[in-house]
C-alpha cells in the first residue's frame, strides 16, 4: 500500500468543499475601482451646493443645512443630520424597490440586488446604550415594523461622540456584525444589538430569541481602514450602503474618500443615491 507524500496530503486537504459563501464570492465580479471625480456638470453641482445658505435638502424627515453639508469637506467630522440624511435615503430605496428577492447577481452589471433593509436613525445606538430597551421604549421604534421579517437591519453607531462605525443585524445569515474603519469596539456592539434582539423577540413574539447558528461578524482583514481621525463617517455611510445591496466585500479605501464626500454631497443635495457605484 503506497503512502501519501506530504505534497499529495496537502492537495487532499486543500480539495475540500466549497461553502455557498466562497462560491458566491468566486463567481462575483471583481469590483471596479472607484473614479476620482463625478461627471464635470455634477462636480459644478457640487460646487454650487457648497455656496449655498440655509436649508440645502430635505428628505422623509431629515434635512441638511449649509454648516451640515459643510462638514463634507475634506478633513471634517459628520454628524447625525449628514449620517441619518444618508440612512434615510438608504432606506428609501429599499422601500421603493418593487422586487426585493434577495441579493442575487445581476449578470448585465455584475451588482447586487437590493435587500429588504430597516434603518435605524443614530439615535436609537444612544436610546440602547444609555437607557436600554425599556426605559428608552424602544419597542414604540417597530410598532409599525417586523424587524424579523427583514433581511438586514442597519445601525449607525456614535461610540462616546468621537467615532463611527457601522453595525448590521443580518437575519439571512444570522450574524450581528460590526464594522469600523479603526478596528475597534466590536464586542460592545455585539453584546448590546443581541441583547435587543432577545429583548425585541420577547416583546413582539412573546418568547426569547433563539441564536442557535447565529456568530458575531467583524471582518477586519476586509473592512477598509482609515488612516486618519475624521473619515470615520463617510467610511460608516459607505459600509452602510454597500450592506443594504448584500455586499459582503467593499471596493472603497482611504484613497477614495475626497471622491465619496463629494459624492455624498451631490447625493444629499440631490436627495437620490447615485446609482454608479
Amino acid at each position: 500500500m503506497k503512502t501519501l507524500s506530504f505534497y499529495n496530503a496537502s492537495l487532499i486537504t486543500q480539495r475540500q468543499p466549497l461553502t455557498d459563501d466562497a462560491i458566491e464570492r468566486r463567481l462575483r465580479p471583481k469590483p471596479l475601482p472607484l473614479p476620482s471625480n463625478l461627471p464635470p456638470e455634477d462636480e459644478a453641482n457640487v460646487n454650487a451646493l457648497l455656496r449655498k445658505n440655509g436649508v440645502i435638502s430635505k428628505f422623509a424627515r431629515e434635512q441638511v443645512s449649509d454648516q451640515d453639508i459643510s462638514r463634507l469637506r475634506p478633513g471634517q467630522w459628520l454628524n447625525d443630520e449628514i449620517i441619518n440624511f444618508y440612512g434615510a435615503m438608504i432606506l428609501s430605496r429599499s422601500e421603493g424597490n418593487k422586487e426585493n428577492p434577495g441579493p442575487q447577481v445581476n449578470k448585465k452589471k455584475g451588482k447586487q440586488k437590493l435587500l429588504d433593509v430597516h434603518y435605524f436613525s443614530s439615535f436609537f445606538w444612544a436610546k440602547l446604550t444609555k437607557e436600554g430597551y425599556e426605559k428608552g421604549r424602544l419597542s414604540k421604534w417597530t410598532k409599525k415594523l417586523d424587524i424579523f421579517s427583514k433581511d438586514v437591519i442597519l445601525i449607525p453607531v456614535n461610540h462616546s461622540n468621537a467615532h463611527w462605525t457601522a453595525a448590521a443585524i443580518n437575519f439571512r445569515r444570522k450574524r450581528v456584525e460590526s464594522y469600523d474603519s479603526m478596528g475597534m469596539a466590536k464586542e460592545t456592539v455585539f453584546k448590546h444589538l443581541r441583547a435587543y434582539i432577545d429583548a425585541e423577540h420577547s416583546n413582539k413574539k412573546k418568547r426569547p430569541f433563539d441564536f442557535t447558528g447565529w456568530e458575531n461578524w467583524a471582518p477586519d482583514d476586509t473592512t477598509p481602514q482609515q488612516e486618519n481621525g475624521y473619515d470615520c463617517g463617510v467610511f460608516t455611510c459607505q459600509f452602510l450602503e454597500s450592506l443594504s445591496r448584500g455586499e459582503e466585500f467593499f471596493s472603497f479605501t482611504q484613497k477614495d474618500m475626497t471622491y465619496l464626500r463629494r459624492r455624498m454631497i451631490w447625493e444629499i443635495g440631490n436627495a437620490r443615491l447615485r446609482d454608479d457605484y
